[in-house]
């Protein structure tokens, strides 16, 4: 492609080396698509005729069709990366018109734009994933009902919630990063062919008209950057990553709750291994890769920052290696993606064991403490007065209702015979009763509520399809 300047072959190893083919062609239908784009352009500017476009993109068809139809013509293709490939097998298929093709382009503003259509194609992809993923989350929500189990802070037992409020707040984790994936689809839908190597093409070329055939928004403005921004990738790096870490926390909790110490949850056979030296172990080996992906994906970002924090404008060879954290990270996060659907849908909630677990460690105590409020005591008193009943409870190895109406007022004269029944479950979980809280009304209100934004959110990404 550039040997004209050179009097000597490159050395071998570096050649090899150097080349970018071996996971740039994965780009390959990006690439078709933006140099059929590029052609009519070429045709619109008086650069080719009728019959040598026609040529082209039955070409560019050709080699979308030959190595779809047989992969190993990309294997045993001798091209430096993805252009350079299309070149070559495009010249196979109609001779010499093939090299008009790269009239005023640069390979530049070719991987740029291959990067931004892979990149389109993948926020697409992921959401859709996270679709799936919420489906399922409010499935089980729904079909979990009344289950209560408890909640934690400190990964100490704080309050008893409903299971279907903890599903739902990892439904909500992956709502945002639905949106944050729909509002960098706008960074990342912005056309840069027509930028050149750096100063823009020379040649009088209709680049809105580009952008339309190619379904981007709007075209860049400035050549220098188009040519070397990578914000978008990095962005779209930071959001898998805390896909990632929002997987992670979900992952780290079913973990902990399929323990025998638990018993909330029963993983799966499907989804789990065996020990080769214990008959009797059942090892959540998926929540535990996906803890595991959290690391590498987001090392993936740290990588291309890395790569970026000190390029001088504009395209440098360095960008060559952002393609692969890109890559990888996709790889990381759509197939974690795809276990997380599946585990979310089969595992088995052990509702008894959840239900008890919510009514025992003195869940109820802060309920103790708003009872004592609503007679008139000032919370902080009512916060010390059931301390020392949980004090004497710990002792005597009972549960706050364990204590007698009398051993009550003598911590404090406003107890009566009502302080029972408010430590009952349902009516712990009633009291909850605001907007987010766990009370079983706000829960069924906020699950038809998800189930309304689940289907704007698989809405929206048919529009952007």
């Amino acid at each position: 492609m550039w040997s004209g300047r050179f009097r000597e072959p490159l050395d071998p190893q570096f050649d090899i080396w150097q080349r970018s083919f071996g996971f740039d062609r994965r780009l390959l239908g990006d690439e078709l698509a933006a140099s059929a784009a590029w052609a009519r352009a070429l045709e619109k500017a008086g650069i080719l005729d009728s019959a040598e476009l026609a040529r082209i993109i039955e070409g560019l068809q050709q080699i979308g069709k030959a190595c779809q139809a047989n992969p190993k013509v990309m294997d045993e293709a001798d091209a430096e990366d993805v252009h350079h490939f299309v070149e070559l097998q495009l010249a196979k298929e109609i001779g010499e018109t093939a090299y008009k093709l790269h009239t005023g382009r640069s390979r530049n503003e070719q991987i740029a734009t291959d990067l931004r259509l892979f990149a389109r194609r993948s926020v697409e992809a992921v959401r859709a994933q996270l679709a799936g993923l919420i489906r399922s989350l409010l499935a089980r929500a729904e079909e979990l009902g009344s289950t209560a189990m408890p909640s934690y802070t400190h990964l100490q037992k704080a309050e008893p919630v409903l299971a279907a409020h903890w599903l739902l707040a990892y439904a909500e984790m992956f709502f945002r990063d639905a949106d944050r994936l729909l509002d960098c689809h706008k960074r990342i839908n912005v056309l840069p062919l027509g930028s050149g190597a750096v100063a823009g093409s020379g040649l009088k070329l209709d680049r809105a008209g580009m952008a339309k055939e190619l379904g981007f928004d709007a075209i860049t403005a400035n050549s220098m950057d188009a040519t070397s921004d990578r914000d978008f990738e990095i962005e779209l790096l930071g959001i898998l990553s805390l896909i990632a870490v929002h997987l992670s926390r979900l992952a780290e909790e079913i973990t902990i709750f399929s323990t025998r110490e638990f018993g909330f949850i029963t993983l799966p056979d499907t989804l789990s291994t065996g020990s080769s030296a214990m008959p009797q172990k059942k090892n959540p080996d998926a929540t535990e890769l996906f803890r595991a992906k959290a690391g590498r994906v987001s090392g993936d970002l740290f990588q291309a920052m890395m790569t970026v924090k000190g390029l001088p404008l504009a395209y440098n060879k360095d960008m060559q290696e952002l393609q692969l954290p890109l890559f990888d990270a996709l790889e990381a996060i759509t197939g974690t993606l795809e276990v997380a659907q599946k585990l979310i849908s089969k595992i088995q909630f052990n509702t008894d064991t959840m239900n008890l677990a919510a009514t025992t460690g003195f869940m109820n105590a802060m309920e103790a403490a708003n009872y004592l409020v609503r007679k008139g005591v000032p919370f902080r008193r009512a916060h010390e007065a059931i301390g020392n009943a949980v004090h004497i409870c710990i002792e005597r190895g009972c549960e706050l209702d364990g204590l007698t109406i009398d051993e009550l007022r003598e911590i404090r004269p406003e107890f009566s015979d009502d302080f029972y029944g408010s430590l009952k479950l349902q009516s712990v979980l009633a009291n909850h009763d605001v907007p987010g809280g766990t009370a079983p009304q706000q829960v069924s209100a906020a699950l038809a509520h998800a189930k309304r934004r689940l289907d704007s959110l698989k809405g929206e990404h048919r529009a952007n399809a």
